[in-house]
């Protein structure tokens, strides 16, 4: 038993120290506040109530489409920052920086390194959704709260993450992308869209 719990403790470890973006360069900085309803990821239409709901497409500087589908009741804030990040074209050109076979792809950070950012942090929203294949979800150096723009795709489930990290959406097609993505490899585009549910 003492071993089975060794082995899940330095997992955890290892797990916090390859998701961890390179630098704490971001860290404790706050976000910006944006204005009601813009960016958010699911809002009131104009007539008739009904919920707008946002999804993403990811399209690859060398060819591959990447559709993703967002959490925003388990994880409204990140949702919302991912959001708006995408609309401003942030990720837009910016690479793929480490890849990890069996394990994560990350991207997200413009220096390309692991090391850059936003230029603020957002607050950690673990909730119920489990690092399954093809989860979407922020990383962080190891300090509470302090994901900026990195996120990750996961290749394999990695239940060891879960409640460690803020998964905040999924692939729904595309996988087959995400699979041969390799370090350096650049998304030409992160295009939002909307549409009424």
């Amino acid at each position: 038993m003492k071993v089975r719990i060794a082995i899940i403790a330095f997992l955890a470890l290892v797990a916090a120290v390859v998701l961890a973006p390179g630098g704490v360069e971001h860290v404790g900085a706050q976000p910006p506040a944006s204005p009601a309803g813009k960016g958010a990821p699911t809002k009131e239409a104009p007539k008739g109530g009904k919920k707008v709901k946002q999804t993403a497409v990811i399209t690859m500087e060398k060819g591959g489409v990447i559709a993703l589908e967002f959490f925003p009741e388990d994880a409204p804030k990140t949702v919302e920052n991912f959001v708006t990040l995408a609309k401003k074209g942030y990720y837009d050109g910016v690479t793929f920086h480490r890849v990890e076979p069996n394990f994560v792809v990350q991207g997200g950070d413009p220096k390309g390194d692991g090391t850059g950012g936003p230029g603020y942090t957002i607050k950690d929203e673990f909730n119920k959704q489990k690092h399954v294949r093809g989860v979407v979800a922020m990383a962080r150096t190891q300090a509470p709260n302090s994901a900026g723009s990195q996120f990750y795709f996961t290749l394999a489930p990695a239940h060891f993450l879960d409640g460690q990290y803020t998964v905040f959406g999924r692939v729904t097609s595309g996988m087959e992308v995400v699979e041969k993505i390799k370090v350096g490899d650049k998304m030409k585009s992160v295009k939002i869209t909307e549409a009424a549910q």
